[in-house]
């Protein structure tokens, strides 16, 4: 029997033998110290949840285009071969790090509510929102991606626009070989795709039969589309023949989608929020996105703890990433919204004294309630199933995207000759809670929905710099996990020096103001027992998020594709 003290014997002889050796050899031996290996190029890198998606990004770069480019590109190839979650019907945000001028910009192209929408649409006389506001004909908000889209290229694109929205027409074109998950989404997508007959018409074979793997998924009604896109831009999409045909066929079945919704809108460039954590600058989303502030504030909170000493994957380290989150997820809920309709304490969140101030509640041995927690108040320390993509391009530029349908395949409406789903982010609103502070005679919820207006997300494309300049670029979709996700990807690559695979393929948790630790499969059984002994009551669950993620470091790209989710890609040119 081999005891682990004579085989670290054999090794450290191994290792004296190898001092006289090629330098070849010691490499072999000596620069492996982890089974988690990120993908590595030299000249940019694209990461994206779908290996052909992160193709047309990679064939913009090789074109000579910039990661604005290469990112929009990919985005729209994803609205072909990712239906799920790539999308035309939807929104999301975009965060853009330019090199030569060092600024770092967001654009914010989230869904707004339709004029004609009234809480009475969504909410039944108790008080308790419908199903219509997650799926079917009034579920959809005015979609942003093609307007956000189009800011970002006319803006700081290199590439002629029909150049980048080649790739994704080509594909829906000639079709997409589908994978045995892509076509297996589509068997329990079934329900919702039923909503419209022209997403069955697209998704399914004429005699109502699923694709199988292997088989070609074609799109003519959205190659339509993207070629009105091409030829037109966002006002093609907006005012002209697409908005047309979405709208009628809204209009006939109920919807609430106007020309005059469509023809107002617009994607926005907002102010980025900034903070750090460990010395490092953090720069990630600002509302309409939750996400962004909460994770700053999570930070805030964990860079109070030794978390280096508490060690990764332990029982100690795991108790104060759950305890942080329940901070966090309450305030978020309490105070986070649309900014051009309420007014939100951002400085607050923020705030280092605040994050001070909440993370004195936290037990470090033992659990407690989400509701022992309650809710703090950042405006004391106020001054006077969605998929993301990361680029980082050679000339120092990147970019981070999320983007989504809100749930799988969105509403399941698809407009007669689009060939697009549309999403349901009607139900992100806090329809419920506008109910009930009505029958209290209070103020409505930050996210309580008015015409116009942008509901909360938690979506945060993010990056962290070093001296200045991009070093990890990085995002993840997954509702409310989506926080939770980007904690722990941080932690692990900047408290534990993993490197961007092993930070992302560790097991992750998942805590809100619920009474459950959320656990994924694999989550160390001991270390499980721990918590329990600590306080918390743990129950299992799926997958959380799919980080795609970069590091650049030593002139090279790491690229961090996040397995949870098959079919994603790291490549570069």
């Amino acid at each position: 029997m081999v005891t682990w003290k004579r085989a670290t014997a054999v090794f450290a002889a191994a290792l004296l033998l190898l001092a006289g050796a090629p330098a070849a050899a010691q490499q072999r031996l000596l620069e492996y110290p982890s089974i988690h290996h990120p993908a590595i190029t030299q000249h940019g890198m694209v990461v994206s949840q779908n290996a052909i998606a992160t193709e047309a990004g990679v064939e913009m770069l090789q074109k000579g285009g910039n990661a604005v480019d290469a990112a929009v590109a990919t985005a729209f190839a994803l609205a072909v071969t990712l239906p799920r979650a790539g999308n035309l019907g939807g929104d999301g945000f975009m965060l853009v790090h330019l090199a030569k001028t060092g600024e770092t910009l967001f654009i914010d192209y989230r869904s707004i509510a339709p004029r004609a929408a009234r809480i009475e649409d969504f909410v039944g006389p108790d008080g308790k929102e419908l199903k219509l506001a997650s799926e079917g004909y009034r579920a959809p908000a005015v979609p942003g991606t093609v307007a956000g889209l189009e800011l970002a290229h006319r803006k700081w694109g290199r590439l002629p626009w029909k150049t980048v929205l080649a790739p994704a027409i080509r594909l829906a074109e000639k079709g997409v070989v589908l994978s045995p998950d892509e076509a297996f989404v589509f068997t329990w997508g079934r329900d919702r795709l039923s909503q419209s007959e022209p997403a069955k018409a697209a998704f399914y074979h004429r005699d109502g039969s699923l694709y199988g793997a292997g088989e070609t998924l074609r799109q003519p009604d959205l190659a339509w589309t993207l070629r009105q896109v091409s030829r037109g831009g966002a006002r093609a999409f907006y005012e002209g023949p697409v908005a047309e045909r979405l709208v009628a066929d809204l209009q006939a079945h109920g919807g609430l989608i106007t020309m005059q919704d469509m023809a107002a809108y617009r994607a926005v460039e907002r102010k980025p929020l900034v903070g750090s954590y460990r010395g490092l600058t953090v720069v990630t989303a600002p509302p309409a996105s939750a996400g962004g502030a909460s994770l700053l504030q999570m930070l805030n909170i964990l860079e109070r703890f030794d978390m280096k000493a508490a060690r990764q994957g332990s029982a100690r380290s795991t108790h104060l990433i759950a305890e942080t989150l329940k901070l966090g997820t309450a305030d978020r809920y309490r105070y986070l919204g649309d900014t051009g309709f309420v007014k939100v304490p951002l400085a607050g969140f923020t705030s280092k004294a605040y994050a001070a101030e909440r993370a004195r509640l936290i037990d470090p041995d033992h659990a407690k309630p989400a509701k022992a927690f309650g809710v703090g108040d950042p405006w004391a320390y106020e001054s006077p199933n969605t998929t993301h993509l990361s680029v980082a391009d050679a000339e120092g530029n990147a970019v981070s995207n999320t983007f989504t349908l809100g749930a799988d395949f969105g509403s399941g409406v698809m407009a007669r000759g689009t060939g697009f789903l549309l999403n349901n982010q009607m139900n992100n609103f806090s329809h419920e809670q506008v109910v009930e502070a009505r029958e209290r005679g209070e103020p409505p919820p930050a996210n309580g929905m008015a015409p116009g207006k942008r509901m909360l997300s938690t979506m945060m494309p993010t990056m962290i710099f070093k001296d200045g300049k991009p070093w990890m670029i990085a995002g993840t979709p997954g509702g409310g996990a989506i926080v939770s996700a980007m904690l722990q990807l941080i932690v692990n690559v900047v408290d534990y020096d993993l490197n961007i695979a092993e930070a992302t393929h560790r097991p992750r948790i998942h805590q809100d103001t619920g009474e459950f630790l959320q656990v994924e499969p694999g989550f160390n059984p001991d270390t499980a027992d721990r918590l329990v002994e600590m306080g918390h009551k743990l129950r299992p669950r799926q997958t959380i998020g799919s980080t795609q993620s970069i590091i650049v470091q030593d002139g090279l790209f790491l690229g961090a594709p996040d397995p949870r989710r098959p079919g994603a890609e790291a490549a570069g040119p």
